[in-house]
């Protein structure tokens, strides 16, 4: 999974012939996975609402429940991992999710649909909290800006390829049946983690000596981290990161919740021409997941700097989403539109992968935690920002002028990231600026 010899091709070869190669793969389909399950019910609710008799306002209240219940369960769900390792919080957790996507084919009206999604976002808000511990054990410190960002952009394509999917299998399966298909993926994947990963890469009989060397050291709890969360030094060294991550996420949800609609109601496009520019602008984001997390570990490797790493190619990426947005306010012309919006989703989604290599960087003893609270920035973001641009289109009937808040937002977000990520490890005392990480090799920012 290396990118120092041989490039992105030998990376991806590594990820199929090898021991960590292979829990890497599984990761990203998990993310692949949980993005589906979040996205199918927006894709199936015009089938759903007319069999459970929902008018838009019960449909909005049920597209929205999920957010509440993953956002509450992102730290707490951080913390589990960190205490009882990736394996065992993932098996549990995915046990919920995949409950809440079967039951979600046997819902009688509003109440049930309502319940069912709580259900999922509670076995989902542990899910990436969870993955990051994981990668923080079974991913060298130089290839963590390309894992997080290859693995987000599995999320990115499944935002790309759920609906034509979903509404193919609901023609042959039905609504009903879809979500119970979906439901055995989830339970499939469940088990082969569950028999297959290992908290710590030296504990799996697959691994070579030459791997192992690779990776971290192992910690002394093979479960997770032993030692207690120092959680005042935590939330002061994250919450920078959470505030930039807020600032991102508050245009991702924007694309995720609005861009179909946006490009029917501003555009005059139908239903088919929408989902293929969708598909257009969604497809960008994919390139950018993956090439932001390459680019930062090019930085690193170069400066040997993990600070200035992450923090340059996130400035570019919400600086550059910015600029392209501009235009949008303006101009009419649906091509240059379209190239506006695929161009800012692309700088955009640079952010994902050194973004989230910084739990990683500053707090690799309790990444999950780190994690969980800076994706609790995600998850804020995810009930506010749609429910903004709906209210400000409503009031003013432009769908153009809800993205002033996101061009204000992403220039407040780089401004932010310079000068405020985290520069040194998180400990038990402080977040401590402390030295340039070249004075201590191995260790993080």
């Amino acid at each position: 999974m290396s990118l120092g010899s041989g490039g992105v091709t030998h990376a991806l070869r590594r990820t199929f012939t090898t021991t960590r190669g292979r829990v890497f793969a599984l990761l990203c389909l998990v993310y692949f996975i949980t993005y589906v399950d979040r996205v199918n019910l927006s894709t199936l609710a015009p089938l759903m609402a007319t069999d459970l008799h929902l008018n838009n306002v019960e449909l909005g209240f049920a597209l929205s429940s999920f957010g509440y219940t993953y956002a509450l369960f992102q730290i707490l769900g951080g913390m589990t991992a960190d205490r009882l390792g990736a394996r065992r919080t993932l098996v549990l957790c995915g046990i919920v999710w995949t409950v809440g996507t079967l039951l979600t084919g046997f819902v009688g009206g509003l109440v049930t649909l309502v319940l069912a999604r709580l259900l999922l976002g509670i076995g989902e808000g542990a899910t990436f909290p969870a993955a990051t511990t994981a990668m923080t054990r079974w991913v060298p410190q130089a290839e963590r800006g390309y894992a997080q960002g290859v693995a987000h952009s599995c999320s990115r394509l499944a935002n790309t390829v759920t609906p034509p999917l979903v509404v193919l299998m609901a023609t042959y399966l039905g609504w009903r049946g879809t979500f119970m298909a979906l439901a055995a993926v989830s339970l499939s994947w469940i088990i082969v983690w569950g028999l297959y990963f290992r908290d710590e890469p030296s504990a799996h009989p697959g691994c070579t000596p030459q791997e192992l060397a690779e990776l971290p050291a192992p910690r002394k709890s093979a479960g997770g981290s032993s030692e207690p969360t120092p959680w005042m030094a935590l939330l002061r060294g994250m919450l920078p990161t959470t505030l930039v991550y807020f600032c991102y996420n508050w245009t991702l949800w924007l694309y995720v919740t609005w861009l179909p609609s946006y490009f029917v109601k501003a555009q005059g496009l139908n239903i088919k021409e929408s989902a293929f520019f969708a598909f257009g602008v969604f497809g960008a984001g994919v390139v950018g997941d993956a090439l932001g997390g390459i680019w930062a570990d090019r930085i690193y490797r170069r400066t040997n700097d993990l600070a200035r790493a992450r923090r340059t190619v996130i400035v570019v990426s919400l600086l550059g989403s910015m600029v392209c947005l501009l235009p949008v306010l303006f101009v009419h012309e649906l091509a240059v539109v379209a190239i506006c919006l695929s161009g800012a989703f692309f700088f955009l989604e640079l952010t994902v992968g050194p973004i989230w290599a910084i739990p990683m960087d500053v707090a690799p003893k309790h990444a999950g935690t780190a994690s969980g609270i800076m994706n609790t920035g995600s998850a804020i973001a995810g009930i506010v920002s749609p429910l903004a641009f709906g209210v400000i289109a409503q009031l003013s009937g432009s769908y153009a002028l809800p993205f002033v808040g996101s061009i204000a937002l992403l220039l407040v977000g780089a401004v932010l990231a310079w000068r405020g990520l985290p520069r040194g490890e998180v400990t038990g005392v402080a977040a401590a600026p402390g030295p340039s990480p070249t004075a201590v090799p191995g260790n993080a920012v």
